[in-house]
């Protein structure tokens, strides 16, 4: 019969697997529990569950929630980086975390249906956060609607100068 405190554990996992955007398995060896503590702050801040799993439990409920091809990477000391909002926060924060010291190492990553291998999750980190994607498209979408609004303004100051001279005309 499965202990009391792993199957809490393992139901703690799924639920957090089930909500995830996405997540990035680190190798946490040569952290302090300090240092383990600060990460797990910063993780907090963005939305990001940190658990430092059994490679056993992780395993299974990798296997249940439609993650079976991290299961390869669950040796060794693994950590569990779980996206709940934005799916790139997690390898920013690593690595910020890394100009430090050299730890935590990504192992691998599950982003958008897509497993990464480590070289490829580290340049995840290069995508613009959401806030800044959004503000470039809408960007895009003003900077036509703004030429349209200038070149109208054109044609009224021209037509405006016309009906002068036009008046001016007139006048004399």
């Amino acid at each position: 019969m499965p202990q009391a405190n792993k199957v809490a554990k393992l139901e703690e996992i799924n639920a957090s697997l089930e909500k995830a955007k996405s997540v990035f398995l680190t190798d946490f060896s040569g952290l302090t529990v300090e240092e383990v503590t600060r990460l797990r702050k910063e993780f907090r801040k963005a939305n990001v569950k940190y658990l430092v799993v059994k490679n056993t439990l992780a395993r299974i409920s990798a296997k249940e929630n439609g993650y079976e091809a991290l299961v390869p990477f669950l040796q060794g000391p693994t950590g569990m980086a779980i996206a709940m909002d934005d799916p790139v926060a997690p390898v920013r924060i690593i690595f910020d975390f890394k100009k430090d010291k050299e730890k935590p190492s990504i192992k691998a990553a599950f982003l958008e249906g897509e497993l990464l291998d480590q070289k490829s999750a580290e340049e995840v980190r290069n995508i613009p956060t959401r806030e800044v994607l959004l503000a470039q498209v809408a960007s895009a979408f003003a900077a036509p609607l703004s030429g349209f609004v200038g070149g109208l303004k054109a044609v009224i100051s021209n037509f405006a100068n016309v009906l002068n001279q036009v008046q001016e005309k007139k006048e004399a």
